[in-house]
């Protein structure tokens, strides 16, 4: 990781689940092994500092009243946004929290879209306790376009880990709808994003694109479904046409495989489980949510609020860690494309 302009901004995410105590656990594991870029929380100051108390975890709470005195505080500890706060409650969401999750997040993309801050990393929020509050978005990514002035379509989720990054063309949706949901127009649309986000945040010059099959046997002409014929393949054979290197439909079950994995640097996949349960299989504790087609960087960690083990210091902080990881290499990737 290169040096930062400006540093990383870390959204709480809801104050009740295991986002303060793997923010926590993430800084103390990246200070240690000497590689913590520069980053602040947005928000949280008591929380983080209660938590680390209560949960045994060695980490100074340094407040800070600007961003652009995270790069320097971060020498005393975790440099934390004060003036935004509510009580540390693990395991018990409730309409205060949930405005202070809102509250972190708007900041945090604020502070990112105006350079204050060099990307965006969200800790898990409950969409359910957001929607209590007035929160209409289906979800964090939706806020995030919808901030950025973009068509939701226009963001697109990637999952990532060390040896898999996988795109749902579908999200949160019923299976029973997919079929209806999907076009040529939507891969073909998606599949640009996902090559020209690989190239601008992750530095692969020409990224190669698996395009898996919706049906068994991809199909097997036509006698399991007809979408691989009459959607999935004339989609590939545009985007080769535009000289994206996109190849398929590859079967669901053959996709994964080690072997194949090797072929690709993402795969694209047609609903929400064909592509998060690879993922997660393999990179459980390593998975990263990144949204492509953003101007502002923002990556996840893969895993929601576990409000049933929130507090209990059995949080595994492995995927914020490499959230935080990826947002800052991804940060060095646009600034070395751009010289």
């Amino acid at each position: 990781m290169s040096a930062q302009a400006a540093p990383l901004a870390i959204a709480l995410g809801d104050p009740a689940g295991i986002g303060p105590e793997v923010i926590l656990g993430a800084w103390v594991r990246l200070r240690r092994e000497r590689r913590a870029p520069p980053a602040f929380v947005v928000g949280g100051p008591d929380i983080l500092r209660n938590a680390a108390e209560a949960l045994g975890i060695d980490c100074a709470i340094v407040p800070i009243a600007d961003p652009a005195e995270a790069l320097f505080a971060s020498a005393a500890g975790l440099p934390v946004m004060a003036g935004l706060d509510a009580p540390w409650a693990p395991g018990n969401p409730g309409s205060e929290g949930a405005r202070l999750a809102l509250a972190s997040l708007s900041w945090a993309t604020k502070f990112s879209l105006s350079g204050v801050a060099s990307g965006l990393v969200t800790a898990p929020v409950a969409k359910s306790a957001l929607a209590a509050i007035g929160w209409d978005y289906p979800g964090q990514t939706e806020f995030l376009a919808d901030a950025c002035g973009l068509a939701y379509r226009d963001a697109v989720m990637m999952l990532a880990g060390p040896s898999l990054r996988t795109v749902p063309l579908t999200v949160h949706t019923p299976l029973a709808e997919v079929p209806t949901l999907l076009s040529t127009d939507l891969i073909t649309h998606k599949a640009r994003i996902v090559a020209a986000g690989l190239s601008r945040d992750f530095g692969i010059a020409s990224p190669r694109l698996a395009i898996s099959a919706l049906n068994p046997h991809a199909g097997e002409g036509g006698k399991f479904g007809d979408e691989e014929t009459r959607i999935i393949a004339p989609a590939i054979a545009a985007l080769q046409a535009e000289g994206i290197d996109a190849f398929g439909p590859v079967p669901g079950d053959a996709l994964f495989t080690p072997r194949m994995r090797t072929t690709y640097d993402a795969a694209l996949a047609m609903y929400h489980d064909q592509a998060l349960i690879p993922l997660k299989a393999l990179e459980v504790d390593e998975g990263v949510n990144v949204t492509l087609g953003l101007p502002i960087i923002r990556t996840s960690p893969d895993h929601g609020t576990a409000f049933d083990i929130a507090g209990k210091g059995v949080a595994d902080p492995g995927a914020m860690l490499a959230a935080i990881v990826m947002a800052a290499d991804m940060v060095a990737a646009r600034a070395a494309a751009h010289g």
